[in-house]
């Protein structure tokens, strides 16, 4: 297969000739050849050359423009050159050997063979041929096309050579066949399941990159599924595993929280892509094993899973190596307010509204999809009926908003005020006189106004004993 069709871009003329004057081989290698064939966008180039790297990025970068700059690892034998929409990176041709104990290889020169070998799969080992003399031609020693066609992951030697020398290449198979939806090779899968304790030599931190694309793959449930049958999921996220089964007492049992986790996570990813959203649908029930009690008038029950679960989400952040800033607090707050939704289904009042707008601020929007996506039942009918009340509940939460403005509540009267206005110093008392404005605002006491939050305060203060002294 010739694909020099595919590689006009100027980029690719530029090195062509680069490494013609240089008298080294120059090739397309890796994840942009297989997004090419496959006709998926990319702008990440990986360029290997028999030869020096290094030097061959220095030559092109000259060659693209005075202010093209290229960032040199030497320790790593590698540079980048960031053009325009692409990422270029450039390497030698290398053979890498393992130790036993460490997924840091012994690094040495070789052939465009010796590199082909040492990728992690088939259809991520294709090379095309950057020379004058067969300029696009196709290398694909491991019948990396035929595993395309039949959309299949399959490493280019024995698999379980390849995950012991990197395990991390273990997570890159399920991200693949979750991105791809691919199915991974029998042989290659089994290896899966024989090395996934040797993903503990992996770092946490390259471990939830491969994750989070999982996650932010079109149906992450098959990812998730694979990572369960293989038990890399038991490695780095027991509480997720803890979810699995289905517990039968008296003849009452509960659902598979798991799959229900997975189909929520699913439903969550057809209307939004955003990646905390779906962490947040990965996370609402992990305290379900953890509150499970069994009740023989009612069955199984959870109480309190979502509070629990809110609790549990900064522990399981940091050991994930997620990040512990407003995108944790965001997963947090949904995870906690998950169930509120539905019990305003049952009793809709303005109160109750305008308390959960007022803890979920700018993200109820963000919570109205995750408890839509939660109704995972099989029952049509009460599928269908409960997206009708949220639907009411929805016009509600409008109403209210236009109303008492507590979506994004400011207390109509600051701290600073209630000082000069009572001459106090700072204390407890003052938060006390701001919380009793807002529970009255929440309640429906009082409008969101200032006048008649002022009118309130000074009533109140009044019972504390306090009298006006300034500043009305």
């Amino acid at each position: 297969m010739n694909l020099a069709e595919s590689i006009q871009d100027p980029v690719f003329k530029t090195v062509s000739r680069c490494a013609q004057e240089s008298g080294v081989r120059a090739f397309v290698v890796g994840g942009y050849v297989r997004d090419l064939i496959l006709k998926r966008p990319s702008k990440d180039i990986d360029f290997v050359c028999v030869g020096s790297g290094i030097e061959l990025a220095e030559r092109v970068a000259k060659a693209l423009g005075p202010n093209v700059h290229v960032n040199v690892f030497k320790n790593f034998g590698t540079a980048h050159i960031p053009f325009q929409d692409f990422d270029l990176e450039f390497v030698g041709a290398r053979k890498e050997s393992y130790r036993s104990d460490s997924r840091k290889p012994i690094v040495e020169d070789g052939s465009l063979e010796d590199d082909q070998k040492r990728r992690d799969f088939t259809i991520n080992a294709f090379a095309i041929s950057l020379s004058v003399e067969n300029y696009g031609d196709l290398i694909d020693p491991f019948n990396g096309l035929v595993d395309l066609e039949n959309k299949i992951i399959r490493t280019p030697l024995e698999p379980g050579i390849t995950f012991s020398d990197d395990p991390l290449r273990m997570m890159r198979a399920i991200r693949f066949a979750s991105q791809l939806n691919f199915d991974i090779e029998a042989d290659t899968f089994n290896a899966i399941i024989q090395q996934a304790e040797r993903l503990a030599i992996i770092s946490q931190e390259r471990i939830i990159d491969e994750l989070n694309k999982i996650v932010l793959s079109k149906t992450p449930s098959y990812g998730f599924k694979l990572l369960f049958q293989s038990k890399l999921l038991h490695q780095f996220f027991p509480e997720l595993v803890a979810l699995q089964g289905v517990e039968y007492v008296g003849g009452n049992a509960h659902k598979d929280n798991f799959y229900h986790t997975l189909q929520v996570l699913d439903n969550v990813s057809k209307v939004s892509d955003d990646l905390w959203l779906r962490w947040a649908a990965i996370m609402h029930d992990i305290a379900k094993p953890a509150t499970k009690r069994y009740d023989p008038k009612v069955g199984f029950t959870f109480h309190g899973h979502e509070e629990k679960g809110a609790r549990m989400t900064p522990k399981i952040f940091r050991r994930l190596k997620l990040p512990l800033n407003d995108r944790m607090d965001f997963v947090q707050k949904l995870v906690r307010l998950h169930l509120r939704p539905i019990s305003l289904v049952k009793n809709v009042t303005d109160s109750a509204i305008r308390r959960l707008l007022f803890e979920a601020g700018n993200d109820v929007d963000a919570l109205m999809m995750l408890c839509r996506a939660d109704i995972t039942s099989k029952n049509h009918e009460k599928v269908s009926r409960f997206l009708n009340n949220f639907d009411k509940v929805e016009v509600k939460m409008k109403e209210v908003e236009a109303k008492d403005s507590v979506r994004n509540f400011q207390p109509p009267i600051s701290g600073e005020e209630i000082i000069k206005i009572f001459e106090l110093q700072p204390g407890p008392l003052i938060g006390e006189i701001k919380e009793y404005i807002k529970e009255a605002i929440l309640e429906g006491e009082i409008k969101n106004d200032y006048e008649e939050a002022k009118a309130l305060m000074i009533k109140f203060a009044s019972t504390k004993g306090l009298q006006v002294k300034g500043g009305v």
